[in-house]
């Protein structure tokens, strides 16, 4: 085994990690703007975003599916992801609640549009529904679970009921700018505490 090979596959690695930390970069870019500016927004105000070149997303994403696709697995890791972090660090159960709910509609603004980016490929937007469910339903569990442990909201709450009607409140965003459905979800938030002893 000659001395270069060990640097070599180090290289390697660093050239894969790199390249995965770049795409990460990328993802989180356009999701920003895809939550501004929705699924039509021009690939280079993605581009200017991440602070690379067209072509960088092009090769990576040859089709606006494929980037859309790409930032919504990429949307629903980090909000997998975040889930227990938020309850780790929050002040209660009850605000990691609230704090992922807030990256929950920021992952549904981006997702309104999906259907019509991916066209006639009902397939893909299946599979994506699938794994929506499968990654963000039993983080919401766990949070709602812990705030009725927590005493902090009332049992009984499915999650896939306040995902459903966090998802229905986002409804109409896009066509009305007067409407803000994170002040309706506020008061839905409000109508899961818990009423405290007077």
């Amino acid at each position: 085994m000659s001395a270069e090979s060990p640097t070599g596959k180090a290289s390697a690695r660093t050239k894969r990690a790199d390249a995965v930390r770049n795409q990460q970069t990328l993802l989180s870019a356009a999701a920003k703007v895809f939550v501004t500016s929705g699924v039509d927004a021009p690939i280079r105000q993605i581009a200017a975003e991440a602070g690379v070149g067209m072509g960088t997303i092009y090769r990576h994403f040859p089709t606006r599916a494929d980037l859309v696709t790409a930032v919504y697995r990429h949307q629903i890791e980090a909000c997998a992801e975040a889930g227990p972090s938020l309850l780790a660090g929050a002040d209660s159960p009850f605000e990691a609640l609230r704090q992922w709910i807030d990256l929950f509609v920021d992952f549904l603004v981006t997702k309104h549009g999906l259907a019509d980016a991916l066209q006639s490929d009902s397939s893909r937007f299946a599979a994506l529904h699938t794994y929506f469910l499968d990654r963000l339903e039993p983080v919401c569990a766990q949070l709602l679970d812990a705030a009725v442990d927590a005493g902090d909201i009332q049992p009984g709450t499915q999650p896939v009921e306040l995902m459903r009607g966090i998802g229905n409140l986002c409804i109409g965003r896009d066509s009305d700018p007067r409407y803000d459905p994170r002040r309706l979800i506020e008061l839905l938030l409000q109508g899961l505490r818990q009423p405290r002893p007077v």
